[in-house]
C-alpha cells in the first residue's frame, strides 16, 4: 500500500467498474485507439508539461515586440488555472512547489496585466519569497528576467561565443553535451554576447527573497576549477576588445541556420527554438525574415487551443505515438494486413532519416537509417524510436516487403553503429558522458549530457532480438551492459521514462526476447522487487519525485500506463500469477467509458526530476500491449 502522503492533491476520483473482464477492455480499448488514427495512418496525442512552456512563448513575443492580447489572455487564462492553493506552480501533477516555475507563471501574469495586489498574486508572490525569491531561481528564469532588465547580466555564468572554434575532441565543445543542450548554448552564447535589455513597465521587488544573491559553487573539484573560470570569464568579458567575437558569433550563427527544421523549429523542443530565434533577431534578422516567419509558423503548430485553453506543446511525439500504437494493436491481435496497420506502417517508413545529423560528429561513417520524435526532426534521429519503429514494422504486412526488409536493415546497421563503447545505447549521441560538463556553473536544470541508459538499451536489444540478431557481438555487449545496470533491489533506473517500473517494464522483456532464462536470478529478482511494489489496489504506480528522493521508488497512485509496464515485465517473466491477473483487473475495472483510462500523473520524462511529461496516449497504448498478451 502506498503512504498517505503518495497520494496527490485534487486526485481524480476514479469510477470503478462493476464487471471486470480484461478482454472486453481489451476490445473497447482497441476500438478506442483505432478511432484516433489520423486518416494518414499516424497517431499524435498532447504531450503536455508544465506551464513554462506558455509563460516562456509570451516572454519571447514580448521581446521580439510581437505579443497580442487575444492570445496573451488566452494563455493568461491557461496559467491561472494551474495555479494551486498555496499560490505555486508545479514542474507536474501533485508534485510539490517549484520555485522557477513560479516565478515564470508570475511574471507571465504580470505581463498579462494581472495585479500584482489581486490575491491569486500576493499568494505567489508569498510562495516565491518563501522559497528565496528571486535569487534561488535557476540561471535560465534569470537569464529572462535579464532579457527584460529584471536581472543583472552580470550576475548569470559566462557563455562566450567563442566556444564553437573548439574542435570536437577538445573538453567542453558543444558536442560534448547533448543534443538538445548543445542547440540551447550555441544560441543563448550570441544571446550573452549582446546582453540586451528591453525594459517592461514593473519591477520585481516584491519577489525579492531574504538573502543576497550568491553564485552556487558546487563541491567538487571540478566545480570549483569551472566557477573559477566563470570568473575569469567574467573579466573576458569587460575587456574592450575581443578579437575572434564576430566571427565566433558568425560561425554559431550559420550553426543555427543549417539546423532548423522543416517545421520552423530546433530540434522539435522549446528551449533552443525560442533561444535561436532571440539569436538571431540580435544578429539583425528582421521578423518577417523566412527563418523567423517559419519558426513562428512552426510555435503556431505547437499551440494548443480548445475548451481546454490555450497551451504550448513543449514537442511532439507523432513518430513514437504512431510505433507504440502499431505494436499495441498487433499485440491485441490485430492482423498485420489490417488497413490501420498497413497505413501507420506507410507512414513510419516515409519517416526514416536518410540524411546526416549532429550524431556523424561521433560516427562519421556510418550511414543514417533511424528514426526521430517529432513530424520534422531530421537534424535528430534517435536509437529508441528506431528501435520502437523497427518493432512497429515487423507487426505490418507491408504491400512492399523489400522496401520494408531495407528500411529495416538500414536501422538495424544505423543502430547497432551507435551503440556506445561501454555496451549501452544513449538516446541520440555516442560517447556523449562528459561528467565535467554537467559541473558547469549554469548548468542547475535538466540533464545536458546523454550517457546510455538501461531503458534505451532494452529497447535497442528487443529490437535486435526481434531481428533476429540476438546472438550477435553488439547485442552480447548490450546484455553485458543492462545486467550490470540492474539495481541491487532488482529494479533498473527508467531514464526517459517514471521511473524503476518503467526500466524494468523495458529491461525484462529484452532480456527475455534475448534468451535469459526467465528462472535466471536477474529476472527472478526483478520479479520480486515488481510484486513487492504493487498496490493494493492491484495497480502500479510510481511518483516523479522517486528521482530525488528514495522513499518513492515504485511507490504512487496506480496508473495505467505504469501498471502495463509491470504486467509486460512479468508476462514476459512467464507470470501467470494473481499479481498478473490482478493488475488485468485494475485496468479493466478502471477503464472509462469511452475505452480509454484517465492518468493526470506524469509518467514520461524528458530531464529527472526537472523536467516531467503526460503523454496522452501513453494510458492507452500501453494498456492495449499489456491486456493484449496477458489475455492471449
Amino acid at each position: 500500500m502506498n503512504p498517505p502522503e503518495a497520494i496527490a492533491v485534487g486526485a481524480p476520483e476514479i469510477a470503478v467498474r462493476t464487471e471486470a473482464d480484461p478482454r472486453t477492455a481489451l476490445d473497447r480499448a482497441v476500438e478506442k485507439l483505432r478511432s484516433l488514427q489520423h486518416p494518414d495512418g499516424w497517431w499524435k496525442a498532447e504531450l503536455e508539461t508544465n506551464v513554462t512552456m506558455d509563460a516562456e512563448d509570451m516572454l519571447l513575443r514580448e521581446f521580439l515586440g510581437v505579443l497580442e492580447p487575444e492570445a496573451t489572455a488566452r494563455a493568461a487564462e491557461w496559467i491561472r488555472s494551474h495555479q494551486r492553493a498555496d499560490g505555486s506552480w508545479s514542474l507536474f501533477y501533485g508534485g510539490p512547489a517549484d520555485l522557477s516555475t513560479s516565478v515564470e507563471a508570475y511574471v507571465a501574469l504580470r505581463l498579462a496585466g494581472d495585479d500584482p495586489g489581486a490575491q491569486h498574486m500576493r499568494r505567489a508572490a508569498a510562495l516565491i519569497r518563501g522559497l528565496g525569491g528571486l535569487q534561488r531561481s535557476r540561471v535560465f528564469t534569470r537569464i529572462w528576467m535579464a532579457l527584460f532588465g529584471l536581472w543583472d547580466w552580470d550576475q548569470l555564468p559566462v557563455m562566450p561565443p567563442e566556444i564553437v572554434f573548439l574542435p570536437s575532441w577538445a573538453p567542453l565543445n558543444i558536442y560534448d553535451f547533448a543534443c538538445w543542450a548543445r542547440q540551447t548554448i550555441v544560441p543563448l552564447t550570441i544571446v550573452f554576447a549582446h546582453r540586451p535589455v528591453r525594459p517592461l513597465p514593473f519591477d520585481l521587488s516584491e519577489l525579492d527573497g531574504p538573502d543576497p544573491f550568491e553564485p552556487p559553487v558546487g563541491e567538487t573539484a571540478a566545480a570549483k576549477g569551472l566557477s573559477r573560470l566563470d570568473r575569469a570569464l567574467h573579466l573576458y568579458e569587460q575587456l574592450p576588445f575581443h578579437p575572434l567575437r564576430e566571427q565566433a558569433m558568425a560561425r554559431a550563427e550559420r550553426w543555427i541556420i543549417q539546423r532548423q527544421e522543416a517545421d520552423g523549429s530546433w530540434g522539435g523542443i522549446q528551449p533552443p527554438w525560442v533561444y535561436s530565434m532571440i539569436a538571431l533577431h540580435l544578429r539583425g534578422y528582421p521578423l518577417n525574415h523566412p527563418v523567423m516567419q517559419a519558426g513562428f509558423a512552426g510555435l503556431d503548430r505547437f499551440t494548443l487551443d480548445d475548451e481546454r485553453g490555450r497551451r504550448i506543446e513543449a514537442c511532439q511525439s507523432p513518430v513514437w505515438d504512431t510505433a507504440l500504437a502499431t505494436v499495441a494493436l498487433h499485440d491485441a491481435g490485430v492482423p498485420g494486413d489490417d488497413a490501420a496497420m498497413r497505413a501507420a506502417g506507410a507512414w513510419l517508413l516515409a519517416e526514416q532519416v536518410t540524411s546526416t545529423g549532429d550524431w556523424a560528429v561521433r560516427r562519421p561513417r556510418l550511414r543514417s537509417g533511424g528514426w526521430s520524435f517529432e513530424f520534422e526532426n531530421d537534424n535528430y534521429p534517435d536509437v529508441d524510436d528506431t528501435a520502437e519503429v523497427v518493432l512497429a514494422l515487423l507487426g505490418v504486412d507491408d504491400p512492399e516487403p523489400e522496401r520494408q526488409r531495407t528500411a529495416i536493415e538500414h536501422a538495424t546497421e544505423w543502430l547497432e553503429g551507435m551503440q556506445d563503447d561501454s555496451g549501452g545505447w544513449a538516446a541520440f549521441d555516442v560517447g556523449n558522458d562528459s561528467v565535467l560538463a554537467r559541473e558547469l556553473p549554469f548548468c542547475d536544470f535538466g540533464e545536458v549530457i546523454d550517457p546510455p541508459s538501461a531503458d534505451v538499451t532494452a529497447h535497442a536489444l528487443e529490437m535486435l532480438a526481434a531481428v533476429g540478431r540476438a546472438d550477435t557481438e553488439p547485442a552480447r555487449r548490450g546484455i553485458e551492459w543492462l545486467s550490470a545496470e540492474q539495481e541491487p533491489d532488482g529494479s533498473w533506473f527508467g531514464r526517459w521514462g517514471v521511473n524503476h517500473i518503467y526500466g524494468t517494464g523495458a529491461a525484462v522483456p529484452a532480456l527475455i526476447a534475448c534468451g535469459v532464462a526467465a528462472d535466471d536470478l536477474r529476472i527472478r529478482r526483478a520479479v520480486r522487487w515488481l510484486e513487492q511494489h504493487q498496490n493494493d489496489d492491484g495497480g502500479w504506480g510510481e511518483d516523479v519525485r522517486s528521482y530525488r528522493e528514495p522513499e518513492w521508488i515504485g511507490r504512487g497512485e496506480s496508473t495505467a500506463s505504469q501498471t502495463a509496464w509491470a504486467l509486460l515485465a512479468l508476462h514476459a517473466a512467464g507470470e501467470r500469477s494473481d499479481a498478473v491477473a490482478r493488475g488485468a483487473e485494475w485496468l479493466a475495472i478502471t477503464q472509462l467509458p469511452d475505452g480509454g483510462w484517465d492518468e493526470p500523473y506524469y509518467t514520461g520524462t524528458g530531464f529527472p526530476s526537472d523536467f516531467s511529461i503526460n503523454y496522452h496516449l501513453y494510458r492507452l497504448v500501453f494498456p492495449v500491449m499489456a491486456l493484449g498478451r496477458v489475455t492471449r
